[in-house]
């Protein structure tokens, strides 16, 4: 899948080597090494005395510490890099809009269709666009008889909240370049073409998607509440509105979910319940890596393979 390939980088062609993610659970950073190996670190961000020292949204401030942010990325980043400075960031999907739209057409050059993505954004975004990070990925352009028709993935980010991001990654002496959503970045570890049906937790926000090939079906952010058992309700609803999705969208029902967040695919199928586990096969989206907690490594390595 390449949906992540030019979200808020459209000029870039080059990926930097260095990838970091800032969770509510702490700071992952890889670095690719040679060949295929990558070098992963990461540090915990919460703990029982202060769990929420990360709380992502559209609203700044999301850091409750910036010091122990900036702390953590230096640390985690420090632990993988070598000479690298330049970065791609990851960032919670709670802190950005992904918003799947129609055009009739789009100009074929940045510069005269952004202002038009912008436009469209004015009546879809809850807060000012004129300023805040915009990025479009044209999926499908069907041209008919009489009309075309353009369908655009589009990620707007707002500027005080992708500030304080970039702000802090540079406190820890590195340099943000492109950033992608958590989502996006993790859709990039599947392979495959065949539709997927993907879950990305991380605090109390949980994102739904389907992407077949290089295209964005369905993509659902939402807020969880605090109950452990309010959450499992809602994730349990979740995933039967996606899926419900899925089958109409693919004529046939999703066998496999696949799972990036806490606890990894066993706990997230746990919270599930049983009826979900008999028809529907919960997998981690990326393969386990030493010394990253279960369940986490997807956003980074998505943004090393992109």
């Amino acid at each position: 899948m390449a949906l992540s390939s030019r979200i808020f980088s459209p000029t870039s062609s080059l990926r930097p080597a260095l990838a970091c993610e800032i969770t509510p659970e702490g700071v992952l950073a890889a670095r690719q090494a040679t060949g295929s190996q990558v070098e992963m670190a990461f540090v915990p961000l919460a703990n029982p005395l202060f769990p929420d020292i990360v709380r992502p949204g559209l609203a700044a401030p999301n850091f409750a510490d910036r010091a122990a942010v900036v702390a953590a990325l230096r640390q985690a980043l420090d632990d993988v890099s070598a000479k690298d400075k330049a970065l791609t960031l990851v960032v919670p999907d709670a802190t950005v809009r992904v918003l799947i739209l129609d055009f009739d057409s789009l100009p074929a050059k940045p510069q005269e269709a952004l202002p038009i993505v912008r436009f469209r954004l004015r009546k879809l975004a809850p807060f000012d666009v004129d300023h805040a990070a915009v990025s479009y990925q044209i999926m499908r352009q069907d041209h008919g008889k009489d009309q075309g028709q353009t369908r655009a993935l589009v990620t707007v980010m707002p500027a005080p909240v992708r500030a304080e991001y970039e702000d802090a990654v540079r406190a820890a002496g590195y340099e943000p370049g492109v950033i992608l959503p958590s989502m996006l970045a993790s859709l990039a570890t599947a392979r495959s073409d065949e539709a997927a049906l993907v879950v990305n937790r991380s605090g109390l926000s949980l994102t739904t998607a389907i992407a077949s090939g290089d295209e964005l079906l369905l993509h659902r952010t939402m807020e969880l509440p605090a109950s452990h058992a309010a959450q499992r309700e809602e994730m349990a609803q979740a995933v039967t509105v996606a899926s419900a999705y899925f089958e109409d969208t693919m004529n046939k029902a999703p066998n496999v979910l696949y799972y990036n967040g806490p606890g990894g695919a066993g706990e997230f199928a746990s919270a599930l319940g049983p009826e979900f586990r008999q028809s529907l096969e919960v997998r981690d989206l990326a393969p386990e890596a030493r010394s990253i907690p279960a369940g986490l490594a997807a956003g980074v390595m998505g943004a090393l393979a992109t």
